[in-house]
């Protein structure tokens, strides 16, 4: 597991290109018939993947030891979204088929956690946010036809774009976990343009469905102290409360947002105008 500490803004600003991708970037989320995890102090989230090719991938017992308890979900919440072929997840014994692009949320106190590909041609890869939580929540499969859409921006601004939110109060209870995934439409761009800062949640992005050759220009700092990290397929960036979020890549791409903190409310923004960003 890497660990992140947390970062003031003031100390961002010092930071060069290879420090801001060392503080910010997470650049191997998978690893092949492996678990990796990464562990922010931002809000204590943990960033990760399973990617069961040819065999089943399970959460260790003693992953828990490193973060102080017995396993990892004794007092968390994990929410999952596949991105890969079929797969399954076996949670307590139950075992739960997650399709391309479905989501699974395993609320506290999940013990034994495996994730399994039904299709040995496809594998299924499980992208993970998991976070600290107070109460069990039962664990659920959300589908794309589940998941509240909405469909935003334009050509004019290369931003048009559907969001899905799995993982919201509207869909299902968490204690603070919130995740989704937006698709840009072919020919756009630019995501979360005009930018926002939310002081209460912290924010990652899991970019992907990128080509090899293409990258994204993902934005971050403080609205008048922005900088940039490039970004390719299959990478996510951690983003705390102060800071903007925002990308422009040079090809079309989909993306993985999760969010932790204080509450869950998706309007609860700062908005930034791009006349005031520096």
């Amino acid at each position: 597991m890497d660990v992140r500490q947390n970062i003031h803004p003031d100390h961002a600003k010092t930071l060069d290109t290879a420090g801001m991708r060392r503080q910010f970037l997470v650049e191997q989320v998978f690893e092949r018939d492996d678990l990796r995890f990464t562990y922010s102090h931002i809000d204590r989230i943990l960033v990760g993947g399973a990617w069961p090719d040819t065999r089943p991938v399970e959460i260790p017992q003693a992953l828990g030891k490193e973060i102080g308890v017995g396993y990892l979900l004794e007092r968390r919440e994990l929410g999952a979204i596949n991105i890969g072929g079929p797969g399954w997840v076996e949670v307590d014994g139950t075992r739960h088929a997650v399709g391309t692009e479905q989501a699974l949320y395993i609320g506290q106190g999940a013990r034994s956690v495996t994730f399994g590909s039904a299709d040995p041609a496809r594998a299924a890869k499980f992208y993970l946010n998991c976070a600290p939580a107070h109460t069990a929540y039962p664990t659920r499969v959300v589908t794309l036809e589940q998941a509240v859409s909405d469909t935003l921006g334009g050509a004019a601004h290369s931003n048009r774009r559907t969001i899905h939110k799995f993982i919201v109060p509207d869909v299902l209870p968490t204690c603070q976990l919130s995740m989704g995934m937006t698709r840009l439409e072919p020919g756009n761009l630019w995501n979360t343009m005009p930018c926002h800062t939310h002081e209460r949640r912290m924010e990652v992005y899991f970019y992907f469905n990128l080509p090899a050759d293409a990258a994204v220009f993902h934005m971050l700092g403080e609205p008048t102290q922005t900088r940039h990290i490039l970004v390719h397929n299959e990478q996510a960036v951690i983003t705390p409360s102060w800071s903007i979020h925002s990308g422009v890549g040079t090809h079309a791409y989909t993306f993985i947002w999760g969010m932790v903190g204080e509450n869950q409310t998706y309007d609860d923004m700062d908005p930034i105008a791009v006349t005031d960003l520096r």
